[in-house]
């Protein structure tokens, strides 16, 4: 396994339980459980170890809100998102550990710098029908720009939440379909991280003992959705994802 220390290993667990509790209630709140992974472990090799921990939560979350997804947009994100997926891809076959690290980094700031703003929006919403000559714009340049950062640095789901908040989504609906859209799109990224060696058999091993605490925050998550304070979550959120992003760019 990792030379990793008992606390380093205390710092994934509890990054494991994030990702259980932000599929199940808060999407895209895991992006302080990648700046965790990829400040523990090797950047590069990070974004492997931690693709089978948010593939168990996104299992989680189709269990508990697979009735809620809006397959219409799905289908329509689906050819964006795997042209975006590629590009992550490739940039992935000649990147190395610091190039890795500081893309990272950078995609943390700009998603915590895209929720501040689409915050500030919340009060005068600008939602589009989805099926509209600019709805379909709309979801293809998310597409491309969230699976590139799901591939680079599995940091898609600000980039979804987004997409999905500004086409009116209300909160069901919008649990369920990002959880069905997560599962295929991170399931579909499995053979591509196997090939570029970013998931083996070391990382499994590491992955199966992480994996059991992604169950105690899907059910945490569950129970606090309908309760949560939203907003000062999304502040604590975006705190620690700038936190966690400025290390990375300063390590």
């Amino acid at each position: 396994m990792y030379s990793i220390t008992l606390w380093e290993f205390a710092a994934l667990a509890a990054a494991a339980v994030l990702v259980g509790f932000s599929k199940t209630a808060v999407s895209g709140a895991n992006t302080v459980s990648l700046a965790i992974f990829a400040a523990v472990l090797p950047a590069r090799e990070s974004t492997g170890i931690l693709l089978p921990v948010l593939i168990a939560g996104d299992v989680l979350a189709v269990l508990t809100y697979r009735r809620h997804a809006h397959w219409p947009t799905l289908w329509r994100l689906f050819p964006a998102v795997a042209a975006g997926v590629v590009l992550g891809t490739l940039f992935m076959v000649w990147a190395d550990d610091a190039m890795v690290r500081t893309s990272i980094g950078a995609i943390l700031l700009l998603m915590a710098a895209v929720t501040v703003w689409r915050r500030r929006r919340e009060d005068a919403p600008d939602v589009e029908e989805t099926g509209s000559r600019a709805g379909r714009a709309k979801a293809r340049s998310y597409g491309v720009l969230g699976g590139f950062t799901t591939m680079v640095a599995n940091a898609g789901g600000p980039v979804m939440s987004m997409y999905l908040l500004s086409a009116g989504f209300r909160k069901l609906g919008f649990l369920g379909t990002s959880a069905w859209f997560f599962l295929i799109v991170n399931s579909a990224k499995v053979p591509f991280s196997v090939g570029l060696g970013l998931i083996n058999g070391r990382s499994l091993l590491l992955d199966a003992a992480l994996v059991l605490f992604v169950v105690p925050g899907a059910f945490l998550g569950k129970a606090c959705v309908h309760r949560i304070n939203q907003r000062l979550f999304e502040r604590l959120v975006i705190a620690a994802t700038v936190v966690g992003g400025v290390q990375l760019l300063l390590r």
